[in-house]
């Protein structure tokens, strides 16, 4: 039996497809501050980032505590609580499908691991 090892897409959340980010949020309802993990990048510095699995694609979504806790703090989608509403529609998110853009981009002899240009 051949197993296919998944892409691994390493970005910042805010630069994250729209539809991406509302499944992020299904799969942390209760924030993501208490899910982050921390590896060693290409650059040999320590990162934290929140993982986030699909089926296509093994994303470690940058972010710092600190960041993590803004982006609920500051998301309607969750309450005074750090919680995801009840109400929170992931149809407004359906139809967005701008991760294959960044797929399309990596070259084939690319490590696992893909890096933002970004500061890390």
């Amino acid at each position: 039996m051949a197993t296919s090892i998944k892409p691994r897409i390493v970005k910042d959340y805010d630069k994250l497809p729209l539809d991406v980010q509302g499944q992020i949020k299904l799969t942390y309802p209760a924030g993501f501050a208490g899910s982050l993990i921390t590896y060693i990048n290409a650059k040999g510095k320590v990162v934290s980032a929140l993982p986030y699995e699909t089926d296509d694609y093994y994303y470690l979504v940058r972010m710092t505590l600190e960041e993590a806790n803004n982006i609920v703090e500051n998301d309607d989608d969750f309450g005074d609580d750090g919680i995801l509403r009840d109400d929170f529609a992931l149809q407004e998110f359906e139809g967005h499908d701008d991760v294959d853009d960044d797929i399309n981009d990596i070259p084939d002899d690319m490590p696992e691991e893909e890096e933002d240009d970004d500061d890390v």
